[in-house]
């Protein structure tokens, strides 16, 4: 049996408030397997992103242990961090994080460019062309609407080939038709790819396209178990 793409034993994690720490994660437990789609349900201020972050490498543990794609996180320095990320993860936020005075194309090809790929700009375009986007390639984000800056995103997300893709709340910014075409293209470039997929969302009909639910609550994981195919 394959190890898993993220194995984490009981995390914790603080942040640190105008009053003191404050516990999000308390004790979280998760296996998730290679090329298995999972989402994370629960409350906001349940602790959803900062579990996410964890796993991006974005947020450090307090205690336990946190291993994603081969790579135990804990102790590793930013450089070591950043370049985990470059190898092994995409992120899909709710609010692209496009940076605006770059164009489409220069926005994908970004985290090739930061590994030193030099044919970036050639995997990028197909990367576009895959998302529908190939017209776009040459325009800002402020010229995109809200649907092609998150299919940008998702370029951006899979150009690297990740073991893992991290989406919190992808379509928490777009109208109902167009986020049920992102989600869809989503979800057909997990299936190509054989990437596994974590998805943070509020939408139950969404959570359940994936083949596994959890619920957080209070910093703890409850499984829901799952999802009817």
């Amino acid at each position: 049996m394959p190890d898993p793409i993220i194995e984490i034993n009981d995390l914790h994690l603080s942040l640190v408030g105008g009053a003191g720490p404050v516990k999000i994660l308390r004790g979280i437990d998760l296996r998730v397997a290679s090329g298995e789609t999972v989402s994370v349900v629960g409350p906001s201020g349940a602790g959803k992103t900062t579990l996410l972050m964890a796993l991006a490498g974005l947020e450090p543990a307090t205690s336990g242990t946190i291993r994603v794609a081969g790579t135990t996180l804990n102790g590793l320095d930013e450089d070591a961090l950043a370049r985990f990320r470059r190898a092994h993860v995409g992120i899909v936020f709710q609010s692209f994080h496009l940076i605006p005075t770059m164009t489409a194309l220069e926005n994908v090809a970004l985290p090739l460019e930061f590994s030193g790929d030099d044919t970036a700009l050639e995997r990028a375009a197909a990367a576009l062309t895959a998302t529908g986007l190939a017209q776009r390639s040459g325009h800002f984000p402020g010229e995109l609407s809200g649907g092609e800056q998150q299919r940008v995103a998702l370029a951006r997300a899979f150009v690297t080939e990740p073991a893992l893709i991290l989406a919190d709340e992808p379509t928490g910014n777009l109208d109902q038709d167009t986020g049920l075409m992102v989600m869809d293209l989503l979800f057909s470039l997990q299936q190509e790819k054989g990437t596994s997929l974590l998805l943070i969302t509020h939408d139950t009909t969404l959570a359940q396209r994936c083949q596994r639910t959890i619920r957080i609550a209070d910093g703890r994981l409850v499984p829901d178990g799952v999802n009817p195919s």
